[in-house]
């Protein structure tokens, strides 16, 4: 059953004025994982994959850098989206599985990736037509 814009924007405040500071906070800064290319990248590729190590999900993540790889992966534990384990050998060993959590966030993102799908021609007409008619490029 869906539900009318009206009912979305009044569940929308209803939700954003119950929110604390603390809340609020707390939602922009997980919700940052949503939209970083790298924290669902990790997300994803240990969703399909399982647990996997530092180097395993770099290869999976073509273009980040060690330094980007390690600060997603602390953020993503921090937030509880992802299990860190030290195996605590030699060579070290240690690898990553997503929690309940994280997978509650993919999960939540489908919706989302199936809109961005579903509209990809008019957001490309969109930028074809802001692309060839806007003025401000014309100076």
């Amino acid at each position: 059953m869906e539900i009318s814009f009206d009912e979305v924007i009044a569940r929308s405040k209803a939700a954003c004025e119950a929110l604390s500071d603390e809340d609020d906070g707390l939602k922009r800064e997980v919700l940052a994982h949503a939209g970083n290319r790298w924290s669902l990248g990790i997300v994803y590729a240990l969703a399909v994959s399982g647990t996997l190590r530092h180097a395993e999900l770099a290869r999976r993540l073509d273009g980040v850098t060690q330094r980007m790889l390690t600060r997603s992966l602390r953020q993503l534990e921090r937030d509880g989206l992802i299990v860190r384990r030290d195996h605590q050998e030699v060579p070290p060993r240690v690898d990553y599985t997503l929690t309940a959590l994280g997978r509650g966030l993919l999960a939540g993102m489908m919706p989302l990736g199936t809109w961005v799908i579903d509209n990809a021609t008019s957001f490309r007409s969109a930028r074809d037509r802001f692309d060839g008619h806007d003025s401000r490029d014309k100076r």
